[in-house]
């Protein structure tokens, strides 16, 4: 067997046009924020359907700025996934409020029936996040949210394109604000970067002011009155502002969205039909009451049906050339969350449960076909190779 990786699990779709774009904002010798970060955020807002977009540095970046912005802080508690990057934890403590963890639903996203059992006096916020692109139960989670005046910052790291009952994640005014990323591996990647909209005027210039060191835009406006060299910090802000060549390759990046995602659903679907008749994998959900996005294609095995557990499958993939990931590790089992872990309010069974049985499989673009079919039949090999002896029997009868 080759060790040699024949499809990694992600290559990002950068062309002429970002490599173009990058070059005139290099050449304009204006680096920093200006026109083509406001390009950037208007076609965003526009995309999503949002009345305001704010580019930042990371959605790590934005998921703070829109807490520190409603003024989340010490003695306040913050709901979450389990099923999550550490950064939308992280972004909280970073607060100093309390992340409190909401179990998973049978989709791996946050359950709402857990969020309401998890509810406090010291709750104020609920940052639901949209798991590989598939949305959450938005409907429920507003209700829950109304019911007990929280806010709603919505985490759609993975959910650039994705729309819920008709509607792209965006563009849903419930929310106070919704964050995306676009990192290295995102369905619109800058490099490094990230965007917060939101339908809330106040919210947003709060937001502005806190993103670049605590300087308003009245502040800004004082040029005219006294020269381009004053300026005033109103309040202790942060450096999250994103740069032109970064917006430069997010333009055409999010120009190309819609084709980006008719394939990451193509492949999906493929992969889908090729996984759905073997008992030993478990599909990913995909209701047809939305549009998935397709970040992630996370296949669940059935490990009672193997010889093997999760790391082999992982190993055997490698060595026929396949990259895979895992996504995400829980929360609790991370060490800077150990002594919050075994609080009853943070016990999370479904979370843990699923963990060892999910694999995510390379899906991008500017995948091949024939890669595509590679990670098929590789897949299909190593799950009917490991499958255990009974199952085999019976797979053999059925044939």
């Amino acid at each position: 067997m080759s060790t040699t990786t024949s499809v990694p699990f992600h290559v990002p779709s950068i062309g002429n046009r970002e490599i173009r774009a990058v070059s005139d904002v290099l050449r304009s010798g204006w680096l920093t924020t200006g026109s083509q970060t406001a390009q950037f955020e208007t076609e965003f807002k526009n995309y999503v359907q949002a009345a305001a977009a704010l580019a930042v540095n990371s959605g790590t970046a934005g998921l703070h700025l829109a807490l520190a912005a409603l003024d989340i802080g010490p003695g306040d508690e913050v709901i979450t996934t389990p099923l999550t990057f550490c950064a939308t934890v992280t972004a909280i403590m970073h607060t100093g409020a309390t992340p409190v963890l909401a179990d998973i639903g049978q989709d791996g996203n946050i359950d709402p029936g857990t969020i309401a059992r998890r509810i406090t006096k010291r709750t104020r916020a609920i940052i639901p996040v949209h798991l590989a692109g598939l949305p959450c139960d938005m409907n429920r989670i507003h209700a829950l949210a109304t019911g007990h005046g929280l806010h709603v910052i919505e985490d759609a790291a993975h959910a650039v394109g994705t729309y819920y009952h008709g509607k792209p994640i965006g563009a849903d005014p419930r929310s106070r604000a919704v964050v995306f990323s676009f990192y290295a591996t995102k369905n619109l990647t800058t490099g490094e970067g990230g965007m917060v909209t939101t339908h809330d005027p106040k919210l947003l210039e709060r937001m502005r002011t806190l993103c670049l060191h605590g300087i308003n835009k009245d502040a800004w406006n004082r040029y005219s009155e006294k020269g381009n060299w004053f300026y005033e910090v109103t309040e202790a802000g942060y450096k999250y502002n994103l740069s032109d060549v970064q917006s430069a390759i997010g333009i055409p990046q999010l120009q190309r969205q819609e084709e980006f995602i008719a394939v990451r659903r193509r492949y999906a679907e493929r992969y889908s039909q090729a996984f759905a008749g073997m008992s030993e994998l478990e599909v990913p959900p995909n209701p047809p009451d939305i549009r998935h996005c397709w970040h992630l294609y996370i296949l669940r095995l059935h490990l009672d049906r193997l010889e093997i557990d999760r790391d082999r499958f992982i190993m055997a993939l490698r060595e026929r050339g396949i990259g895979c990931s895992v996504h995400f590790i829980p929360v609790p089992l991370h060490p800077f969350f150990k002594e919050h872990a075994a609080i009853r309010r943070n016990l999370c069974p479904r979370a843990l449960a699923l963990y060892p049985r999910i694999v995510s499989l390379p899906l991008y673009p500017r995948m091949r076909k024939d890669q595509l079919q590679l990670v098929i039949s590789s897949v299909r090999d190593v799950a009917r190779l490991n499958r255990k002896q009974k199952f085999s029997s019976m797979a053999m009868s059925a044939h």
